[in-house]
Order: C-alpha cells, then structure tokens, then sequence
C-alpha cells in the first residue's frame, strides 16, 4: 500500500488503497477497492471539510464526479495538530483506475473557503497487466 500525500494550505492529505479480493468478482467484471484517508491539519488555524469531491476514472479512461457533503457522513473540525482517519471504497468494472479529488475547506474563525487536493491515486488489482499510476 503505497501512500500518496498532497498538503494545501497546511492540510495534509495522505491516501493509501487496497484492493478488496473478497468482495470483488473479476469474472462478472466487479473491482472494489478501500481506500484509508488521513486528513491532517499542520497550519495555525482551525479548518473544517465540508464538501468532497472525487474524480473517480476507471481503467477505460472514464471517469465518474461525486460530490457530497463532508466525508462518511461527518463534517469534521480540526484544531491545529489535530488529524481525521477514515476508510470508505469504491467499485469499478476495470481491474484498475484511479482517483483524485478536493475537500472543500473552510478556515473557522474567518469563514474563507479553500480547496484542499487529494493527491491522485492508484487503484490496482491482481487482475491488471501493469499499473495504472
């Protein structure tokens, strides 16, 4: 599980993705895949992540937006020094993509808006010849 980070801002965006074997089924064309996130505020202020958007592209080049709010049903807010790990996943019908994505920050005590990246990542399986990274 190799991990991506990206930091925005001061928000630091660390992704690793596993590939799940057991919930997939290659021969009916299901990938799934988990993905553990830890967001991580290194500034001097207060941030919260209220939106997310995720560009989610599988390995035929086609590529599917989700935007929603927060993150696993929670818009958290992090001191400075403080840190948010979630696990959530997604399905493809390619042995292989990628993603990337932005939270859609907001600095508490101003209320100013920022995009803080999600760094792209590789989604690979077993069931690919070669990488997608």
């Amino acid at each position: 599980m190799k991990p991506y980070t990206a930091t925005t801002r001061g928000v630091r965006v660390t992704v690793r993705a596993f590939y799940l074997e057991d919930q997939s089924e290659p021969a009916t064309g299901q990938y799934v895949w988990a993905y553990k996130v830890e967001i991580a505020n290194d500034s001097e202020v207060t941030v919260q992540l209220l939106k997310r958007t995720w560009l989610i592209t599988d390995g035929q080049g086609r590529t599917m937006r989700v935007h929603g709010d927060g993150v696993v049903g929670e818009q958290p807010i992090l001191d400075p020094g403080e840190s948010f790990d979630y696990t959530s996943g997604t399905p493809l019908p390619t042995p292989s993509g990628f993603m990337r994505g932005i939270y859609h920050m907001q600095v508490t005590d101003t209320g100013e808006a920022f995009d803080a990246l999600v760094p792209p990542f590789s989604l690979d399986s077993p069931h690919q010849e070669g990488g997608v990274h």
